[in-house]
């Protein structure tokens, strides 16, 4: 069994995706400390041509804090999603799946969630279904009892009570985690490298790595699914 383990993102860019794709299983990871200034509760899309990053409002969020720990800040959250409706539609009216991706987003943003895991795990359970992703998840870490272990000892704890055979992490993992320590523990690492995605945003330069958002506001689901198999294991 195949299994992959990561951080809830809001939105996150297609390679997040093709993890997800690649293996039977999900960890949402969420009860490791939050990443201030990270891409937990912010992601980039395209306005007029250039990059514009959203950012959803927090309360309090520091890294001492777990994801999971972590609240929407409600007195400006309402304010905020007006406001981010407003700017999709601005960026993104005479995109081609507009009114599907749309609804998609409107649904995930207006679900009373009091936290930002919450919020990114919808997100992403949402993009999912709609580009037809059938991974099994685990909704929260909370539940292993080996907060006690730090870094790869703790992935490694996790995998071994899932009883998987295959753990696979973003090629950025690769100066954090040893391929030695992993078959010791008898498993295998692999790293997932995404291929070259590209596809017409309007008129524009093509700009990479943006939210999901972007992909599927120019793109049908069956085009992501095509997207989502682009990528090499090292």
């Amino acid at each position: 069994m195949k299994l992959g383990i990561m951080q809830p993102y809001i939105f996150p860019y297609t390679g997040y995706f093709q993890l997800i794709n690649a293996v039977d299983r999900f960890v949402v990871y969420d009860d490791v400390a939050f990443i201030k200034q990270g891409w937990i509760n912010r992601n980039r899309i395209l306005l007029n041509g250039a990059e514009h990053i959203f950012t959803v409002p927090l309360q309090n969020a520091s890294s001492f804090t777990t994801i999971a720990q972590t609240l929407i800040n409600q007195d400006l959250y309402a304010g905020w999603r007006t406001k981010f409706f407003k700017t999709l539609i601005q960026a993104y009216i005479k995109a081609p799946f507009f009114a599907d991706t749309f609804d998609l987003i409107t649904n995930v943003f207006n679900r009373p969630c009091n936290t930002i895991s919450e919020l990114a795990s919808a997100s992403i359970f949402e993009t999912c279904k709609y580009t037809g992703i059938n991974t099994e998840f685990i909704l929260t870490a909370t539940g292993y009892g080996n907060n006690n272990l730090k870094a790869e000892y703790r992935v490694i704890d996790i995998c071994k009570k899932e009883k998987a055979d295959i753990y696979i992490n973003p090629v950025g993992g690769k100066a954090l985690y040893s391929k030695a320590d992993f078959e010791q523990a008898g498993l295998v690492l692999n790293f997932i490298r995404p291929g070259n995605i590209s596809y017409k945003q309007f008129n524009h330069t093509f700009v990479p790595g943006l939210s999901v958002i972007d992909v599927m506001m120019y793109n049908s689901p069956g085009e992501i699914k095509g997207f989502l198999n682009e990528y090499g294991l090292e």
